[in-house]
């Protein structure tokens, strides 16, 4: 059982920045994906930001609305993601979550933008951006 915690939420002007870490309970991992995901108030779930590595390779992967704005890395430990989200929007408003396929290697957007490849999901950390 892998348990996963994001933290790193709150409230900020746009333009401003936050940076949220998922964290992994204590486990390591030679390869795995992770997925952050957000919902706005009354939207459905979409997906934000990936990476996927085993071994020597990664890749990283973003929806177009946050790409060249967010960031998404892990730390040499391999148990913690983190999502560094700058000129933020109003639009960015959102419950965000943290998902992980462990132990596997997802090559492209169209499989790690999907929710069903993960198997644990954090519990969220909310988002708010004002004008």
């Amino acid at each position: 059982q892998v348990q996963l915690v994001e933290s790193g939420g709150g409230s900020v002007q746009a333009g401003g920045s936050l940076r949220l870490s998922c964290s992994a309970s204590g486990r390591t991992f030679s390869s795995s994906t992770v997925g952050w995901f957000r919902q706005p108030p009354g939207k459905e779930r979409e997906f934000v930001a990936g990476i996927t590595w085993s071994g020597g390779s990664s890749a990283t992967y973003y929806a177009d609305s946050v790409k060249g704005r967010f960031t998404v890395s892990r730390d040499n430990a391999k148990i913690t993601v983190y999502l560094q989200m700058n000129s933020l929007k109003p639009e960015d408003t959102a419950v965000y979550y943290c998902a992980a396929s462990p132990s596997a290697y997802y090559s492209g957007i169209s499989y790690a933008s999907r929710p069903g490849i993960y198997t644990y999901w954090g519990q969220g950390t909310q988002v708010t951006i004002s004008s």
